[in-house]
């Protein structure tokens, strides 16, 4: 059986599943250099035939296609009380208005495997539909560890315009059990509260950058004691007047968020206390209730599997994750690399494969994006030579100076894994200075660290394996130093480790880098422009005109007049020269 999964509004994508495998999925971020957290709408019906015919499928070939449900929130018009109607484009070209699944703001008898079809025999287009709500519980567990092994598993859902959900996936059974809502707080209220103050509130609300910028922002302040319990007091008098099993209609959820927000914003403007303080109160508030909330709902299950999928929006969000993980509630815990929207194609999709066929597990890699856009080289400004890892990483040790990376399929989710990266030597305080300034990013951005797996635990606390980028660590206090780049003002860290099985190439780089250093470790950033996604090609690196180097496919590609060109001349020439004589000798 081979599944379309088609994400329609923001941080739209498509995916494809012949029987359990994940051939690609494609978020439109990620194409042409658009916008970040663009909708599917970007994408012409000729450029999805052209993707489909690179992996050799056709329109014809889809045995299913299955749309993410966007009923009660984000422009679709409501319809009835099941569905609503969203613009989409049939395989033959027409346009149309089509009905999809509810959002699922508030799930609480309504079963999260259920389907809804749709046929338009008049458009020669039919499909599938499942609530927004299952398309991350499903991306979660079908890209699990659990999921091989048919093992149950609960499922958290926290996303931007839906409570924290909580489910319990029996993969055994196939069937999912709703647990009910920690309570009736909607995900976005992390940025939408600091978007009432300084610097955010020069944002625009609809800002999805605001929550990340947040996350890094709040390590220049202090979680304050009274603070922090006059927002816990404020929430225990709006959980009682709210309570998660309480009823309450779907659309009201936004209102009674705001209501509470606004309570804490009046009360934070009443008192003589730093924004950034009053931020980092917040978050440890909302650290602290989803924590204590967690910990209530499982008790009540005590016989269920302690393993727990996370995803969502909220998901992104490294020390609340940690915070959970280091909760010892659960056993295992895991976070998909796309916990947000990018990921609800795949998880549309899996709803599908769950509920229609024998497979409860996804057979996916996380390098299932886009290839590097092949194209002829031709810029005056640049000069390109063959380049082996070994000379590249000697540049990188040498020249202290970044290099953007991109090299194969990009990583699926937003965070750059290696194959979309912007990476640098870690050693120097101003390298971090420096890429937040090719950016364009605020000054107390952090940088993330890379690290070869068997030695992230002499660096990191706990450093054990995170090859996703979803989880906090410590640098430890003898590294601090040593790698000043990737040490956050709050001495964390959001690690990725990486093994020779998940990224040979990065990891050969990284492994010779320490030879020639002594640290396992280098500075990886995402390769983008500001507000865009991941670059798809070479030459819109050197559009970007930031940075001085590019490697891609063997090859470098080095901005002409520069001390890089200079150096990666030189390692030519000695490579050329070790060539002639060992050809001398193979004469001989």
């Amino acid at each position: 059986m081979i599944i379309c999964g088609i994400k329609l509004t923001h941080d739209g994508a498509i995916s494809l599943i012949e029987n359990n495998r994940l051939i690609f999925s494609y978020e439109m971020e990620k194409l042409n250099n658009n916008n970040r957290f663009s909708a599917l709408d970007v994408l012409t019906l000729e450029e999805f035939r052209d993707i489909l015919a690179e992996y050799g499928y056709t329109f014809k070939d889809i045995d299913k296609v299955v749309i993410d449900g966007w009923g009660e929130y984000g422009g679709a018009t409501e319809q009835n009380n099941e569905t609503y109607t969203a613009k989409m484009t049939s395989f033959s070209g027409e346009e149309f208005f089509g009905k999809v699944a509810q959002y699922g703001l508030n799930v609480k008898e309504e079963d999260v495997l259920e389907t809804k079809y749709f046929s338009y025999p008049e458009f020669n287009f039919s499909y599938s539909s499942y609530m927004h709500v299952s398309s991350h519980i499903f991306s979660a567990y079908c890209t699990s560890p659990f999921s091989k092994n048919n093992e149950n598993s609960f499922a958290l859902v926290w996303d931007g315009a839906m409570c924290p959900q909580l489910f319990y996936v029996r993969g055994d059974k196939r069937k999912v059990k709703n647990l009910g809502s920690l309570f009736i707080i909607s995900g976005n209220i992390y940025g939408t509260f600091a978007n009432n103050f300084p610097p955010f509130n020069n944002f625009s609300f609809a800002d999805g950058s605001i929550a990340g910028k947040v996350m890094a922002y709040i390590a220049k302040g202090e979680c304050k004691e009274n603070v922090l319990n006059t927002f816990k007091s404020l929430f225990k008098t709006h959980n009682e007047k709210y309570a998660p099993d309480s009823s309450i209609p779907n659309l009201e959820i936004a209102k009674i968020t705001n209501e509470l927000m606004m309570d804490f914003v009046k009360y934070g403007e009443s008192i003589n206390e730093e924004p950034v303080n009053l931020m980092a109160s917040f978050h440890v508030f909302i650290n602290d209730i989803l924590l204590e909330s967690l910990k209530e709902k499982i008790k009540k299950y005590p016989d269920y599997n302690k393993k727990l999928c996370y995803a969502g929006g909220c998901a992104l969000n490294i020390k609340w994750n940690s915070t959970i993980r280091n909760s010892n509630i659960f056993e295992e815990i895991w976070i998909p690399p796309f916990p947000n929207d990018s990921g609800s194609a795949v998880g549309t999709a899996c709803c599908e494969m769950f509920k229609s066929s024998d497979f409860t597990a996804l057979d996916w890699d996380v390098y299932s994006g886009p290839n590097v856009l092949k194209e002829e080289f031709s810029n005056n400004n640049w000069v390109k030579y063959p380049f082996s890892i070994k000379k590249m990483a000697q540049v990188l040790y040498e020249l202290i100076e970044p290099i953007v990376f991109i090299n194969g399929r990009a990583e699926l989710g937003p965070r750059a894994l290696g194959n979309r990266s912007i990476l640098a030597s870690a050693v120097s305080n101003s390298m971090k200075d420096k890429l937040n300034e090719v950016k364009n990013r605020e000054d107390y951005r952090p940088v993330a660290p890379i690290c070869l797996q068997d030695r992230a635990n002499e660096i990191f606390f706990p450093g054990i394996p995170d090859p996703l980028m979803l989880f906090d660590h410590q640098v430890k206090e003898e590294w601090k130093d040593k790698i000043p780049a990737v040490c956050h003002i709050d001495g964390t860290a959001r690690l990725q480790t990486i093994t020779r099985n998940s990224n040979p190439v990065v990891y050969e780089l990284i492994e010779e880098y320490s030879k020639l250093s002594q640290i396992p470790v280098l500075c990886n950033t995402s390769a983008n422009y500001k507000g865009k996604g991941f670059f798809p090609n070479v030459s819109s690196v050197m559009e970007w005109d930031k940075v001085n180097m590019i490697w891609s496919d063997n090859f470098i590609y080095v901005k002409i007049g520069t001390l890089a060109q200079n150096r990666v001349q030189e390692l030519c020439s000695i490579e050329n020269v070790e060539q002639d004589i060992i050809d001398i000798n193979f004469d001989y």
